[in-house]
């Protein structure tokens, strides 16, 4: 039982580059994928019109959950409120404005009770060292403490599995490059414009991988 339960996972789908990393490497790893992505009132909601067509093509089972409900009570972010994206590197103090309240914590949550409803061992988790600086629910210690919580929240164990959680946005494309994957088929821009403005900390790590990997972002940019 054990056995079976492991082969289905959910992967947590933003639309982005990492998260479509993880998605194909869960597809690579030979596992029945439910892709679930969360609309939370982001101003980049163009992400999930991208993870849409990509679970389309994969016909990979794919939910997008409205929990737009809940920015009453997390305010004081860029990528929900009326407060301007900062421009510049994740390295900067602008952007921690990015930052949503809890907001990992509480997706994961809503992943794993689907896990639970799938029969699914584990839910993949897009979270990486570029992360760890900015995000305090992308660092180690929150995903191990939260991996704990989530083997007795319920009857059935999921486990929170995070394939780049220890490396960089420029190795993890190195992986999807490797694979073989199109990333013009992923949307990284905090601003959801027609063209994504490569001035943001998103476009900038994003550009940075790509320079890095010695090729160029299929995206175009403003």
């Amino acid at each position: 039982m054990a056995e079976n339960m492991t082969e289905k996972v959910v992967v947590i789908y933003s639309g982005g580059m990492d998260s479509f990393t993880v998605l194909n490497r869960a597809v690579k790893d030979n596992k029945e994928v439910f892709a679930l992505s969360f609309d939370y009132g982001q101003r980049h909601v163009k992400e999930l019109e991208y993870a849409a067509k990509v679970c389309r093509e994969l016909k990979i089972e794919h939910k997008i959950i409205d929990i737009t409900s809940i920015n009453q009570l997390l305010t004081g972010s860029s990528l929900t409120d009326e407060i301007d994206i900062p421009e510049g590197h994740y390295a900067e103090e602008s952007m921690k404005s990015t930052v949503v309240p809890n907001r990992n914590m509480i997706l994961l949550s809503l992943a794993v009770g689907y896990a639970v409803s799938k029969g699914a061992g584990q839910v993949y988790y897009g979270a990486h060292s570029g992360d760890h600086a900015i995000y305090p629910d992308c660092r180690p210690e929150f995903v191990m403490k939260m991996n704990d919580v989530c083997k007795i929240a319920n009857y059935e164990a999921v486990e929170i599995y995070s394939p780049y959680l220890t490396v960089s946005k420029i190795e993890i494309l190195t992986d999807g490059l490797t694979m073989g994957l199109d990333y013009s088929k992923t949307w990284t821009c905090y601003n959801g414009r027609e063209k994504a403005c490569g001035k943001c900390g998103a476009c900038q790590e994003r550009l940075e991988a790509f320079e890095k990997n010695q090729i160029t972002d299929p995206l175009a940019y403003e």
